[in-house]
């Protein structure tokens, strides 16, 4: 059982024999469109991908329930890759059934704590582009490559962050890149990795503030935990690292969480 499928008459639930962008084949250049996202900014496809950057697309509605269920993933790979500041660009893009304010209400209960990908309602233009694409069951999640070809027509089943991280063309050069983990505040909490670049055989964390505990966790770039610890002291050493690669630290304090990016050579 894979997906909520619509049709006039009734919905069923997909056994995963359809490909669910219907209008393109793997291969096939997507046709150009523009969208405004529920907090007014407009995005293009080609001035997007003429920029490098590869496209991911989350097509969705607000009571479909595997769309509830995925869409916090997909916002933790949009949070985890730079929040469209780098190679990747994720946004999402409802089926034209709901308007600005359902698709608000739908991020925030079902969105996850990372930072939300632009969401695209029917006032925003999305219908046309579920339309265009002929997206056939929901949610569907696909991406179209820098050349404005589309590289994956149906990322699926979304089991974590690495379901979508397996899928980043290594033509991307995406790395994971420094970005706030909250949605409804800003993160008061700062500290300093030293050093970064690191050979991974003593990395030393210097929180700005004193804090009376705080929790570090390191992500690898398919956001699995390679390490975690929790220290009372503003200043502390978190055990050799020995793979080279960008990790992500994530550090918890009463205060709030923030993270950034650490580099082992």
């Amino acid at each position: 059982m894979k997906k909520i499928i619509f049709s006039a008459l009734f919905a069923l639930i997909a056994t995963g024999l359809f490909a669910q962008v219907q209008n393109y084949n793997v291969g096939d250049v997507v046709d150009d469109f523009t969208v405004t996202d529920t907090d007014g900014n407009t995005w293009n496809l080609y001035d997007l991908t003429s920029q490098g950057k590869y496209v991911y697309l989350d097509f969705f509605f607000d009571t479909c329930g595997p769309c509830q269920t995925t869409t916090p993933i997909f916002n933790e790979f949009h949070d985890t890759y730079g929040c469209n500041q780098g190679n990747l660009f994720m946004l999402s893009v409802n089926n034209g059934t709901d308007s600005d304010a359902e698709v608000i209400a739908f991020e925030n209960a079902f969105g996850g704590d990372f930072t939300h990908a632009p969401a695209v309602s029917a006032e925003g233009g999305a219908g046309a582009v579920d339309t265009n694409l002929g997206i056939s069951a929901y949610p569907t999640y696909c991406l179209i490559g820098a050349d404005n070809t589309l590289l994956i027509n149906d990322i699926w089943p979304i089991a974590n962050l690495s379901t979508f991280a397996n899928t980043i063309p290594a033509s991307a050069n995406a790395i994971v890149m420094e970005c706030s983990l909250g949605t409804q505040e800003t993160s008061v909490v700062d500290f300093n990795i030293y050093p970064n670049p690191s050979t991974g055989s003593q990395i030393n964390i210097a929180l700005a503030s004193d804090t009376a505990s705080a929790t570090v966790v390191v992500y690898d770039i398919l956001g699995s935990v390679v390490y975690t610890k929790t220290s009372a002291q503003n200043t502390f050493t978190i055990q050799p690292i020995v793979s080279s690669g960008t990790y992500i630290v994530s550090i918890t304090t009463p205060s709030g969480t923030a993270n950034k990016s650490l580099i082992v050579q």
